[in-house]
């Protein structure tokens, strides 16, 4: 435009080479600078604002991008707005607070480092009471148990969270796929899915690490695994109804191969289910986790909730505390995302959220008619 050309060099001696668009927009919204021919400026903005709005066809690149990012931001405003309840915020600083723990458990319990929290420590009383020492006291072999709550998270997080990302990434590339090509490669996929969800996952791990061995690396394989048939339907499910619509025939027409299609095109409009599942099972694969851990089947070398409740089971009547804060911690931690989950599918669902634009509409006309 030659009024931004004009503007910037009256204004700050700099040529359109020298600045951008964005910083000659926020120069000339700046109430510091007001060149001699300011009015004219403004003058022909509003012309071409005028022209942009009742000339057919008209293309004006300023203001497109202004309403590009006028729209991006209020979609987001709208977005976090829905986000706005009491329970999700409560669930959100639950998860905020375990992932600080998870980050900096090092320094949160500097006093107790990782090898005393799990070995044997002849000075320190074992099963001693909370204290001003340990303020949560002592379990098995006189490991403190506020330290092996912090590290604990680190592990149950940790784990949950690799385990999780196995089963949502090959369950959405298998489901996507199956979708996507139909026939009879979709009624195997399926099937197969069908099969692995048939069997109680708690035994089949079970059955599996007792012959291959209890490493945590081959339980969050087996877990993962065990995982993908659920996401690969969910996936499916709304794969199906994408893969109909106009778009993805009209990127076949154009040649776009299929792989760009399934996962540049079709994902990114039937994810929203996988993320707010993917936020409801990371409560689910820490209580799998850990009633695993509680069950034996577990790496010592770890510090872990459940199995912090396996070892004090003996003591509930003169030690509870060394059973019930790991307790507690996955409660907490679980019910954090479990809270968190539902505001995220409260918010990404448009039919909760028509059902609830109905029932603020019924308010404000009853409050109409009794005013």
């Amino acid at each position: 435009m030659s009024s931004k050309i004009d503007y910037e060099s009256r204004s700050t001696g700099l040529t359109s080479e020298s600045i951008d668009g964005e910083k000659a927009w926020a120069i000339r919204q700046s109430k510091l600078y007001k060149p001699d021919g300011y009015k004219e400026q403004l003058r022909e903005i509003k012309a071409d604002f005028l022209k942009f709005i009742l000339t057919p066809n008209a293309h004006n690149e300023e203001l497109v991008r202004r309403d590009f990012e006028f729209n991006k931001l209020k979609s987001k405003r709208k977005f976090a707005s829905k986000l706005n309840n009491p329970l999700t915020i409560f669930g959100i600083l639950i998860i905020t607070t375990i992932l600080i723990w998870v980050v900096f458990a090092p320094w949160i319990v500097s006093e107790f480092p990782f090898s005393q929290l799990v070995g044997v420590n002849e000075e320190i009383p074992p099963w001693a009471e909370p204290n001003s020492t340990y303020i949560l006291g002592t379990s098995k072999f006189g490991r403190d148990v506020y330290g092996r709550l912090i590290w604990g998270a680190r592990s149950s997080i940790t784990m949950g969270l690799f385990s999780l990302t196995i089963s949502s990434v090959f369950g959405v590339m298998l489901g996507i796929y199956a979708a996507y090509q139909g026939g009879i490669v979709d009624n195997i996929i399926m099937r197969v899915m069908d099969i692995i969800m048939a069997f109680p996952g708690l035994i089949i791990v079970i059955i599996i690490l007792s012959i291959v061995g209890t490493s945590m690396q081959t339980i969050l394989i087996i877990f993962g695994f065990l995982g993908i048939p659920g996401y690969a339907r969910l996936i499916r499910g709304s794969a199906l109804q994408e893969i109909g619509k106009t778009y993805v025939e009209a990127a076949k027409v154009a040649g776009t191969k299929s792989g760009r299609i399934m996962f540049k095109h079709v994902l990114p409009n039937c994810i929203a289910p996988v993320v707010v599942a993917v936020t409801f099972n990371i409560g689910g694969m820490i209580l799998g986790l850990a009633g695993l851990a509680f069950l034996g089947f577990n790496d010592p070398t770890l510090i872990e909730w459940g199995n912090d409740i396996n070892i004090a089971r003996d003591r509930l009547y003169n030690a509870i505390w060394a059973a019930l804060v790991p307790g507690v911690g996955i409660f907490i931690t679980v019910l954090g995302f479990m809270l968190f989950g539902d505001g995220l599918r409260d918010a990404m669902d448009p039919r909760i959220q028509g059902h609830k634009q109905k029932k603020i509409k019924k308010k404000k006309k009853s409050k109409k008619v009794e005013a």
